[in-house]
């Protein structure tokens, strides 16, 4: 009664409830490397951490000195803080710059520090971490990761793993356009792509030095021609008259 007597007022709610409706992390600063959530250091190069420094939080109570921090276990690239009324996003000390990187989840973090443990591997920061973040969620992927090597349950996995990021993104700004998902042409494309630059990447390191690519078919033969034609860029020298 009240809808067929006022009408239904359709409104889009503000990205800002985004942030707070995200599980919160209660962390301390700690020198360059900042806050560390998740296993992950970040915020390393952020301004505003620069200039609280190691300074405590003024909270009390349980979390007593403690920041609050609240991260999308769907979208583990970044963390959130608010300072003074406003929202900031600190990225992941990994992340290389100018470079982007697809979105990893919470479980995905965990693989990445297990595999690291498993290969002896003790990183300094979390830069170092990266090649073995790329080589799981396929950005560089070797042989064994390629879609036609992948079990049906990995493919499955990866694909709720993008589905998860994009509805991160989407949470985070707001209702807006994204790029359509690939077709499977495409897909076939990008395969073929990659089994090419292997290939290509097996040869070079199989061979020295740079092999000098064949003449084309009958190329000697059109040196030899009486009736070849000249090209058009060889400008003819004078004609020579012979002398009685």
């Amino acid at each position: 009664m009240a809808a067929a007597r006022d009408g239904i007022a359709l409104q889009i709610p503000d990205p800002t409830p985004y942030h707070h409706l995200l599980p919160a992390h209660f962390v301390k600063l700690h020198g360059r490397r900042r806050v560390k959530i998740g296993g992950l250091w970040y915020g390393g190069d952020h301004p505003v951490l620069g200039e609280l420094g190691s300074l405590p939080s003024p909270r009390s109570g349980r979390h007593r000195g403690k920041w609050v921090v609240h991260r999308d276990p769907r979208d583990c690239r970044q963390v959130f803080i608010e300072l003074a009324g406003q929202w900031h996003t600190l990225p992941w000390n990994g992340l290389p710059t100018g470079e982007d990187v697809l979105a990893f989840s919470d479980p995905r973090v965990q693989q990445v520090l297990r595999e690291a443990a498993r290969a002896g591997l003790t990183p300094r920061n979390d830069i170092e971490l990266l090649p073995v973040l790329l080589d799981l969620i396929g950005a560089h992927p070797p042989v064994g990761s390629w879609p036609s090597q992948m079990t049906k349950a990995e493919r499955a996995e990866r694909a709720r793993e993008v589905a998860r990021g994009r509805a991160a993104e989407r949470d985070r700004t707001g209702p807006t356009t994204l790029p359509a998902a690939p077709r499977p042409a495409e897909l076939a494309r990008r395969s073929r792509r990659a089994v090419d630059a292997e290939r290509r990447r097996r040869r070079e390191q199989a061979v020295a030095a740079r092999s000098v690519p064949p003449a084309r078919l009958g190329e000697g033969l059109r040196g030899r021609s009486l009736f070849a034609l000249p090209d058009d860029d060889v400008v003819p020298g004078p004609v020579q008259e012979e002398q009685p």
